[in-house]
């Protein structure tokens, strides 16, 4: 993977892990989503606007097909990671969905569009995605139905992620990065104001997210697009085989917010699986 792509998927990790720990302490309601929704609606225009004209960006039918079907898969990843965290534990939840992703990511590359590993390279993606599972998996799991329904809805976000991260790196041919992210958010707040509005609440939902969770909401707002940007980059610099598990170096950041400000548990394996996943991410980029 080229230098600059890797640089982009870092930097894409720090900012991911950020809006993650900001989101932790958020409302997972309509009402959160559709607030960070609209922040970032607000503060990615002027720069969705610059980018539209520097890339002579033009709108046809295809374009915005692009940006609506990725669109709709991104607002059933966040009702389905939702569904998944009210059924089961972040330490359950998060590394099925985040595991998963990149395995199916990687696994319909090289299916659907005839992209090929190097040794090297597939050695790099079986590390990261091993200490994804490494480093988050819980100690015992939880039983009964609360367990299978998480685990149901943490491999179906999997499958969501994996589905917009192969859509999107062939919308990226159509679609400069920022603007195709900047219509993701405006879609998707589209949806999630009119959810939230007519849900129980109302507006008073909104009022109450937005003075008590403004941080997290801002926060997400400025970094989720801007680290899903970032993302978008790499794809048009390495194919989805490198790019979709080199990100998730994000769980070794969330880790250690989580180890140093959370007190998590269990860190040795946690760093066990950090290990792992930074020498994937270094056999990515020498593959």
């Amino acid at each position: 993977m080229p230098p600059g792509a890797v640089a982009l998927v870092l930097t894409a990790a720090v900012a991911h892990a950020t809006w993650n720990f900001l989101a932790k302490g958020g409302s997972r309601e309509p009402a959160f989503i559709a607030a960070f929704s609209t922040v970032a609606a607000v503060v990615w225009l002027p720069a969705a606007i610059v980018a539209a004209a520097v890339a002579h960006q033009g709108f046809g039918g295809i374009e915005l097909g692009i940006i609506a079907v990725s669109s709709l898969l991104d607002a059933a990843y966040f009702v389905l990671l939702a569904q998944a965290y009210r059924a089961g534990d972040l330490s359950l939840v998060y590394p099925l969905a985040r595991g998963t992703g990149p395995a199916l990511s990687v696994a319909g590359a090289v299916l659907l569009f005839g992209e090929r590993l190097t040794p090297l390279a597939a050695a790099g993606s079986a590390l990261v995605i091993a200490g994804i599972v490494v480093m988050s998996w819980p100690g015992s799991l939880a039983r009964g139905r609360e367990a299978a329904a998480s685990i149901a809805f943490a491999v179906a976000t999997g499958a969501i992620i994996a589905s917009y991260t192969l859509w999107d790196s062939r919308g990226v041919d159509r679609v400069t990065p920022l603007v195709f992210e900047y219509g993701r958010e405006l879609l998707r707040a589209s949806i999630f104001l009119p959810l939230a509005l007519v849900t129980a609440g109302g507006r008073g939902s909104l009022r109450e997210v937005w003075r008590e969770h403004r941080l997290a909401a801002v926060g997400v707002g400025v970094l989720s697009p801007g680290a899903y940007v970032l993302v978008l980059a790499a794809l048009t610099m390495a194919p989805v085989t490198y790019v979709a598990p080199a990100r998730e170096v994000s769980i070794v950041f969330g880790a250690v917010l989580g180890w140093r400000l959370l007190g998590e548990s269990e860190p040795l394996r946690r760093v066990g699986g950090a290990c792992a996943i930074v020498a994937g991410v270094f056999a990515l980029a020498l593959g």
